[in-house]
This record gives C-alpha cells, sequence and structure tokens, in this order.
C-alpha cells in the first residue's frame, strides 16, 4: 500500500513513528488518512522488530478532526475494503451513516486502542472533536504547551465524538462541561485531570518524546502486551465498552434526528455557536474589567 496522508519512518530499529501528513488541511480526517492511518498501525503491529508507535502529526496542528469537506467521501468509502463487517458501504440511510461511523470511527480507534504495543501520541497545536479520537487511543499523549483539545459537537447537534472516551480521560463532570460548553481545555489542564502525562516546550516535543519511547523499548516486548491488557482490562471491567456503545448509537440517534429536522447529519445553527460563544465571553470579560 501507498501512503500519502501518512509518513512512516523508524527513528530506531524498535521505534515506528508515524506521521499525519496534511498539514495544509490542519490534519483533517479524511476517509483517505483514515484508511492510511489504520494500516500504518497494522503495519507497525505486525513488525517484529518494533517495540513502540509514535504517533505524530505534520504542521501547527494535530488535528481539525473529521474533514466535513470531503465531497469525495462516499467514493472513497466504496473504493475501500471494509475492515469490518457492515454491510460493506453500500446500503443506504441511516443503516449507511452508522456502518461508515462504526467502521472509520469507533472501529478504527478501537482498534488502534488495543493494538499490542505501546503507542505514545505526540501532540502540537489544535485537536478537535475527531482528533481527539486518534490521541485518546493511544497509551501515553507528550503535549506541547501550546496543544488545546475541543469536542464542540454539541454544538453540531450531536451527543459527542464516536469514540466517547470522555469520561475516562477527564472524570465524569469535567467531561459534561467540555461537551455542555465545547470550550478549549489547555495542556495545563489536560495534565492536571490525567488527560496528558507530560506537558514540554514545543522546540522539545520531539526529543521528549523519542526519549520515552527509547525507555519503554527497553523492555521485554511480551511483558509491555502483558502490562498494557491489564490496565486496558481494567477500564473495560468498568464498564467502558457497553457504555460507548450506547454512546455510540445515541450518536446515530442525533444524526437520524438531525438529518429529519435540518437535512444533514448535523444542526447547521451550531456553526455560528463558536462566534456567539467568543461575543459572550469578550463581554463577560469587558465587563469585569470594568468592575475593577
Amino acid at each position: 500500500m501507498s501512503f500519502e496522508a501518512v509518513l512512516i519512518d523508524k527513528p530506531d530499529r524498535d521505534i515506528t513513528r508515524i506521521t499525519l501528513n496534511r498539514p495544509e488541511a490542519r490534519n483533517a480526517q479524511s476517509v483517505k488518512l483514515l484508511y492510511e492511518l489504520n494500516a500504518a498501525f497494522d503495519m507497525a503491529a505486525r513488525d517484529g522488530e518494533t517495540k513502540v508507535i509514535v504517533l505524530a502529526a505534520n504542521g501547527p496542528h494535530f488535528s481539525s478532526g473529521h474533514d466535513l469537506r470531503d465531497s469525495s467521501q462516499i467514493d472513497q468509502f466504496r473504493s475501500q475494503k471494509p475492515v469490518g463487517t457492515w454491510c460493506g458501504f453500500e446500503c443506504a440511510g441511516a443503516e449507511a451513516q452508522m456502518s461508515k461511523e462504526k467502521e472509520v470511527y469507533l472501529g478504527f480507534s478501537e482498534r488502534w486502542r488495543n493494538i499490542p504495543k505501546p503507542t505514545i501520541a505526540q501532540v502540537q497545536g489544535k485537536v478537535i472533536a475527531g482528533g481527539l479520537m486518534l490521541i485518546w487511543p493511544c497509551d501515553i499523549i507528550i503535549a506541547s504547551e501550546d496543544a488545546l483539545f475541543a469536542d464542540n459537537t454539541v454544538d453540531m447537534g450531536v451527543n459527542g465524538v464516536e469514540y466517547m472516551a470522555h469520561p475516562w480521560e477527564l472524570g465524569a463532570r469535567k467531561a459534561k462541561e467540555l461537551l455542555f460548553t465545547s470550550d478549549w481545555i489547555d495542556a495545563a489542564e489536560g495534565h492536571r485531570l490525567g488527560m496528558i502525562n507530560h506537558v514540554v516546550p514545543q522546540d522539545d516535543l520531539e526529543r521528549f518524546t523519542l526519549a520515552l519511547a527509547r525507555r519503554i523499548a527497553l523492555k521485554s516486548a511480551f511483558a509491555l502486551k502483558l502490562s498494557k491488557e491489564s490496565v486496558n482490562a481494567a477500564e473495560d471491567a468498568q464498564g467502558r465498552v457497553p457504555a460507548m456503545s450506547t454512546a455510540f448509537a445515541l450518536h446515530q440517534l442525533a444524526h437520524s434526528h438531525n438529518m429529519q429536522v435540518h437535512g444533514m447529519p448535523i444542526d447547521p445553527s451550531g456553526i455560528k455557536a463558536p462566534k456567539i460563544r467568543a461575543a459572550v465571553e469578550a463581554r463577560a470579560k469587558a465587563k469585569l474589567r470594568s468592575s475593577q
């Protein structure tokens, strides 16, 4: 398979680095990018030398989420070989929407979460909605000081991204706040909440990430696999899988509702929400300054 939307290199014999390579689109997730990324993860998982996988991104921003401008999305789906088994993308209506998202969003993220090798996300700039579904499946997240995280799907009339890991990443109350407000979480706050392992200056991000990957790669590959599966099993025993399945079903209900009401899977009025929210925040800050 040839790769364009992602790049693959090996900084060391036992470290494989996968880099998102659509900087001109802020690494928005086209169907092509997602299938290439899945294939790259598969290659790294099958490579007997690789002990640690690093996920990075070219450009100032890690990922702006799903590429809503991907006009050729349907044709791209039909040109791919499905990893799952839901109708092969030839079905219609709500079934078609659900099958696609079950494949490339929930399905891929869950596959990457369960890769039997340690994975490290190397994150800079903005990570929006679907971008969270690339970093949250990783075992460790290293963020630069400028990193910002948001899930703005409630603005668009949906309950959250398809891979609803928010309560496990942030805790229930902060997860609700993030979703209800669509506000940003900066790197320092993400670290305080336990979502991020380390926050480092932008200039040190790659060096720090590789140094950590090299420390991990010194360990037994089998012991690393067993350690990862042990922690993942603890999360799953808390009900993660059925809870996320319910959230995904509600996500599909939201798409169906929006199609009936607005003629599209999202509520278009949400496009204006960030500008409205910014104006409200600006007025509140001005009022606060005038009262001081």
